[in-house]
């Protein structure tokens, strides 16, 4: 019979791994998994950060390029309110 794990305790259990540095064999025996399904969330895991980390990429990737136009544009209006400035003056 396949067990079902919640996500949030899968979660937890990459966390335990990845940040606190956790062997394997001890997160396996403590919540009675195997090593197979230890693995494959484990490779779930990574396969999901890689694919948001192109997404953030490509987020950062385009709001470098908008930031780039909006001080273009905010050079372009200063010129321009100082040029109409003068000529009220």
């Amino acid at each position: 019979m396949t067990k079902h794990y919640e996500p949030e305790l899968k979660q937890e259990i990459i966390r335990l791994y990845l940040e606190e540095g956790r062997t394997m064999k001890s997160l396996t025996e403590e919540y009675n998994l195997g090593k197979g399904t230890f693995r494959y969330w484990l490779k779930n895991s990574r396969k999901e950060c890689d694919k948001n980390m192109n997404g953030a990429s490509e987020e950062l990737g385009r709001l470098r390029k908008q930031n780039a136009e909006l001080l273009k544009e905010n050079q372009f209006l200063k010129k321009a309110a100082a040029f109409f400035a003068k000529e009220i003056e």
